[in-house]
């Protein structure tokens, strides 16, 4: 499969086939593949849709717990992220307002911070965490619109 040319900063394209998981991304000048695994009927080339989905918001998070330490000057040495996506009942949430039979999606993450950084130094940037802009955009109402 082609790459399409370099876009610009922003744009993602992704091209697949009509037989198949596999998918081509390309972001800007960057090229990545995108599958399901095997168990589901890919070729596991690649990361599943909510594989990359947990990417992008554990990368968000970690650069920003890492801006803000670097620009306070504090002793942060690494971020490690875990995330886990799941599908609950939203009777079985104990923060959520809807409580029927609805399933909701949840996302668990699993923040360790490594470096002589103090109780309240750690606190802080668990709290920077959850303010990145991926972790905003994934909490707020999404509009997605088709343009032709």
């Amino acid at each position: 499969m082609n790459h399409p040319p370099v876009l610009e900063e922003g744009v993602v394209v992704v091209r697949g086939r009509a037989h198949g998981f596999v998918q081509e991304i390309t972001a800007g000048r960057h090229h990545l593949v995108a599958d399901e695994p095997v168990s589901a009927g890919g070729t596991d080339r690649g990361p599943g849709p909510y594989d990359l989905l947990l990417a992008a918001l554990g990368s968000c998070m970690s650069m920003t717990i890492a801006l803000y330490a670097r620009n306070k000057a504090w002793p942060l040495e690494g971020v490690d992220i875990r995330l886990r996506h799941s599908r609950i009942y939203a009777r079985d949430c104990t923060d959520c307002v809807v409580r029927d039979d609805t399933m909701l999606d949840r996302i668990e993450t699993d923040i360790r911070l490594s470096g002589a950084l103090t109780p309240e130094q750690q606190r802080k940037l668990m709290e920077v965490a959850h303010k990145c802009p991926v972790h905003r955009t994934l909490k707020s109402e999404i509009s997605i619109q088709e343009v032709s």
